[in-house]
C-alpha cells in the first residue's frame, strides 16, 4: 500500500473519520463505519453534491427510491445476466480477487517487462492475439472475455500477490448482486434484490415524476444513496467496498431535437467544475480516460471516466455514459407499461435517450482526504475545503481553570452553533489544542484570553497558514460565513 495512502488511512481511523467494520469481531472485508468525523464530511459532500446538481438546476429533480426491489427490475436491466466480475483464486494461500485487477496491478509493476514476455506468446487460434497484446500494452484489460484472461494470467506466469506462487484456479464469471429473500414463511419466500446501482430506482419512477411533476424534456432525475455489490477488492481503504454512497443523476432528452454528443460534453464540464471548484482538487491530478469498445456496456454509444491519480494509480472516480433508451424500453418490455412521454409542442410520444454521469460519494471523500493531507515542519494538517470540513470552527478557552473565560467562550461557542458546526475543545494546552484541530481539518480556532474580557475581542488562527487575526466577538458569524460558504 502506498505511503501517503497508509498515513491517510491511519490519520482517518486515529481521528475518527473511518474505521474498519466488525472490527472487534475480527473484521468484515470490504466494510467501513464512519465515525463522527467522517460521517459530517461524508454527509457535507452530498450535500454539495446535491446542491450543486440539483438545488443549482431548474431542469432536475430528485428521488430516493428504495433499497430493496422486486427480481424482475433486475432481470430487466440485465443485472442477474452480465452483471458480474471475473474472479479467480490461488490454490496456494486461497486470495481471491479480480483476474482483471490481478493482471493490470502486475502490468504496473516496474521491473515487469511486458514486451519481452509478449514476444514468447502462446496463443490459442480462436484468440484475437493482437487485440489481447494491445490491451497489456495500454495496462488495461477491461472487457477481454474469461478464456481471455485466462490466457493472459498464464502466459504471463503472473504471481501471486499474496504468497508469491503461480498456481491459480481457472477464470469464471461471479454475480455482484446481492439477493434476498422476503417473507417468514419456509416456502413461501420471494426473491428480491438489494440494488446494485441507483439508477433503476430512476427508470421505474420515471413515469410517476413525469406524472407528478411540471418537468419538460430535457430534465434530468437525481438521486443520492446507498448501493451494494458483492465484489472482491485488494483493501485501499474505501476506495471499493461492498456498501457504498452512490450519486446518479439520469438525464433524459428527445436525440431528434437536443445533440447527445453537446449534452454529453456539457456535463463533463459540470463534473469537472464540481471537482475543481467545490472540492477545490488540483488539475493535474485528473483525467479523462474514454472506454473502449470492449470495455463499454453494450447499450452505451459512448461512455468516459473522469479518473484521480490515486497512491495506486489512475483510477475512475467519476463515469459519464449516453445509455441511449435502452433501460427504459427494457422496463416497458417486462413491465408491460407506457413509459413514454408525450411533447406538449408536437404531440409526439417519446421513450427519451439518457445520459449518465454516475459518482461513488466514498471515493470522492477517499479524494479528498488523500488531497488535503499536508506534513509541515511540525504538524500535520487536513487542508480540506472549509465548507466540507465536519467543524467549521473550534471554540477555545485560554486556559480551561479560569472561570470568567470559560463563560465567555461558552457562551460565543453555544451562539455560533446556531449558525454552524463547531466544536468545543478544552483539553490540554493551546499549542495541543492547534494541533490536534489542524489534523481533524477544522479551518478556524477562536481563542478568548484576557484580552477578550477586556474589550470583547478574540484570536481566530487560520488552519492553512497559523496566522491569527483579532476581531471583536459581535464580528466573527460574518467572518466565518464569509469563508466557510461553498
Amino acid at each position: 500500500m502506498n505511503n501517503l495512502l497508509d498515513k491517510v488511512v491511519s490519520l482517518a481511523k486515529r481521528r475518527g473519520f473511518i474505521f474498519p467494520g466488525s472490527e472487534i469481531y475480527g473484521g468484515l472485508a470490504n466494510t467501513y463505519d464512519y465515525g463522527p468525523l467522517g460521517v459530517e464530511l461524508l454527509r457535507n459532500i452530498k450535500n454539495s453534491w446535491w446542491t450543486y446538481f440539483v438545488h443549482n438546476r431548474e431542469d432536475i429533480v430528485g428521488i430516493d427510491a428504495g433499497i430493496i426491489s422486486t427480481a424482475r427490475i433486475w432481470e430487466a436491466s440485465g443485472h442477474t445476466a452480465s452483471f458480474s466480475d471475473a474472479l479467480i483464486d490461488c490454490k496456494s494461500c486461497h486470495l481471491r480477487i479480480r483476474a482483471d485487477h490481478l493482471i493490470e496491478d502486475f502490468l504496473n509493476i516496474p521491473q515487469t517487462k511486458i514486451e519481452d514476455r509478449l514476444e514468447m506468446w502462446k496463443s490459442k487460434e480462436d484468440n484475437d492475439l493482437n487485440r489481447i497484446k494491445k490491451s497489456l500494452l495500454d495496462k488495461k484489460v477491461e472487457g477481454l472475455t474469461v478464456s481471455e484472461l485466462n490466457e493472459i494470467v498464464e502466459n504471463l506466469a503472473i504471481p501471486c500477490p499474496k504468497c508469491k506462487h503461480n498456481d491459480w484456479t481457472d477464470v469464471r464469471r461471479f454475480n455482484l448482486l446481492f439477493p434476498i429473500n422476503l417473507g417468514i414463511i419456509d416456502g413461501a419466500q420471494s426473491q428480491a434484490y438489494l440494488r446494485g446501482e441507483t439508477a433503476q430506482g430512476i427508470f421505474i419512477n420515471f413515469r410517476n415524476v413525469v406524472d407528478s411533476t411540471r418537468v419538460r424534456l430535457p430534465f434530468g432525475i437525481a438521486q443520492l444513496g446507498k448501493s451494494f455489490r458483492n465484489e472482491i477488492t485488494l483493501g485501499n481503504s474505501i476506495f471499493r467496498t461492498i456498501e457504498f454512497e452512490q450519486g446518479e443523476i439520469e438525464f433524459f432528452f428527445d436525440p431528434e431535437v437536443s445533440d447527445w454528443d453537446k449534452i454529453f460534453e456539457e456535463w463533463k464540464n459540470q463534473m469537472w467544475n464540481f471537482i475543481i471548484h467545490i472540492l477545490k482538487i488540483e488539475e493535474s491530478h485528473l483525467r479523462w480516460r474514454v472506454h473502449t469498445d470492449e470495455e463499454r456496456s453494450f447499450y452505451s454509444k459512448k461512455t468516459e471516466d473522469l479518473e484521480y491519480n490515486f497512491p495506486f494509480g489512475f483510477k475512475e472516480l467519476w463515469g459519464v455514459a449516453y445509455r441511449t433508451n435502452y433501460d427504459l424500453t427494457q422496463h416497458m418490455k417486462y413491465s408491460g407499461r407506457d413509459l413514454s412521454i408525450v411533447d406538449p409542442t408536437t404531440g409526439k410520444k417519446i421513450v427519451p435517450d439518457v445520459i449518465e454521469p454516475a459518482v461513488g460519494i466514498n471515493r470522492l471523500m477517499l479524494m479528498v482526504l488523500l488531497e488535503g493531507y499536508t506534513e509541515e515542519q511540525n504538524r500535520i494538517v487536513l487542508k480540506i475545503p472549509p465548507q466540507l470540513a465536519p467543524y467549521k470552527a473550534a471554540v477555545f478557552p485560554l486556559l480551561p481553570n479560569k472561570e470568567q473565560l470559560v463563560e465567555k467562550a461558552r457562551n460565543i461557542y453555544l451562539d455560533l452553533k446556531k449558525y454552524f458546526m463547531v466544536v468545543w475543545d478544552d483539553r490540554g494546552n493551546i499549542g495541543k489544542r492547534y494541533l490536534y484541530q489542524d489534523e481533524i481539518g477544522t479551518p478556524f480556532c477562536i481563542t478568548v484570553d484576557f484580552k477578550s474580557l477586556e474589550d470583547n475581542t478574540v484570536t481566530i488562527r487560520n488552519r492553512d497558514n497559523a496566522k491569527q487575526d483579532r476581531i471583536p466577538i459581535s464580528d466573527i458569524i460574518s467572518y466565518l460565513r464569509e469563508r466557510v460558504s461553498s
